[in-house]
């Protein structure tokens, strides 16, 4: 049976769509529409129910050294408040999922992953971690809302003193509507914005009063649709779509958060056994006729030289677009065609991302 968020109610209560993801039951959209929700993030705040992300801590006096082992990006260097994105990968290089870890304590951290990996993720890490450490999986008390937006920071400000300054860094029990939350800024939209985990008895109070507060700001609730949409328009990789077992992390882009010169991870020697990545992720820009998904063949001189792992309309940017892993050598700004049902569509190779905000 598909779960519920402590915001169930409200979702429903605000005309939300529901729709089963990943075990769950969550708004797809609401009666404004993906569009208008998307503009609402890029010009001025959404707001996101996104509790069935999972939580799990690494705890213990070995947390640091299996952090470093688990994971492939390189943690030596953290201070307590900070984020690091990382991927989990297995023995041979495939990528089991991505997530981002919060150091909470020089013995103390936090993983949030992907809902549909929550319980495999957890069981892997308590399967690999040696030593005085500890793997606890949290996600059942824990809720998670999502503020993001050229507003987010002004809106948050009048709630709170003392929200993180700095891109990828947190605070813990900052007081909002009465609850001691742990806010950071961070998002999964490309635009600024902050992630507030709370106990979920405290969910509700807390999501009411940010839509009220955000209201002069145009802020509204945004459901899982233009959650994808914004991600896909900032490029930002999908686990199941852009990542797989089946694809490595260098493979799909994500290099600066492989650190193959630290002494070892699980999945390094398989990256290396696997050489220098014969495809590469990159941009399509659509165009011709059509909206281009997942899993269409890209063909470039008559020749297949790929699949595309996410596509659809770009709001803000006006045009469709999709991703694809393609043959390394492909260059930029070369036109292929992508089969879209049947019928060859134009397109044009495109580096990432397509948007990218101003830096903060």
């Amino acid at each position: 049976m598909d779960k519920k968020t402590p915001l169930y109610d409200r979702h429903v209560s605000l005309g939300g769509k529901i729709v089963p993801y990943a075990g769950w039951l969550l708004p797809v959209q609401y009666g404004t529409g993906v569009i208008a929700e998307h503009m609402a993030v890029r010009q001025r705040a959404g707001l996101f129910d996104v509790s069935h992300m999972g939580e799990v801590i690494l705890s213990g006096p070995d947390a640091p050294a299996n952090v470093q082992m688990l994971f492939t990006n390189d943690f030596s260097s953290m201070k307590d408040g900070q984020i690091r994105y990382t991927v989990m990968c297995d023995e041979n290089g495939g990528i089991l999922d991505d997530m981002m870890i919060y150091r909470l304590a020089a013995d103390r951290y936090m993983a949030v992953v992907n809902a549909s990996n929550r319980e495999s993720d957890a069981e892997w890490m308590k399967a690999h971690v040696s030593g005085a450490a500890q793997v606890d999986d949290v996600s059942d008390q824990t809720a998670l809302i999502s503020l993001q937006g050229p507003a987010a920071a002004k809106l948050l400000a009048g709630l709170a003193d003392g929200v993180p300054a700095a891109p990828r860094a947190f605070v813990e029990n900052l007081p909002i509507a009465g609850a001691p939350c742990l806010v950071s800024r961070s998002g999964y939209t490309g635009e600024d914005g902050f992630e507030i985990y709370c106990a979920p008895e405290h969910a509700a109070v807390l999501w009411d009063t940010l839509l009220e507060a955000g209201k002069d700001e145009g802020l509204i609730p945004c459901g899982l649709g233009a959650r994808d949409t914004l991600r896909l328009e900032a490029a930002m990789p999908l686990y199941g779509h852009e990542m797989s077992r089946d694809i490595s992390p260098l493979e799909t882009g994500l290099r600066f958060a492989v650190k193959l010169n630290k002494a070892d991870f699980i999945g390094r020697a398989g990256i290396l056994n696997r050489g220098e990545p014969a495809r590469k992720r990159v941009g399509l820009k659509i165009t011709g006729a059509g909206i281009a998904r997942e899993n269409f063949d890209v063909s470039l001189s008559g020749n297949v030289i790929g699949r595309t792992t996410s596509g659809t309309f770009c709001p803000f940017l006006g045009y469709a677009a999709a991703m694809a892993l393609v043959s390394a050598d492909t260059p930029i700004g070369a036109t292929v065609y992508v089969n879209v049902r049947g019928r060859q569509t134009e397109a044009k190779i495109t580096a990432l991302p397509f948007y990218k905000r101003e830096a903060l």
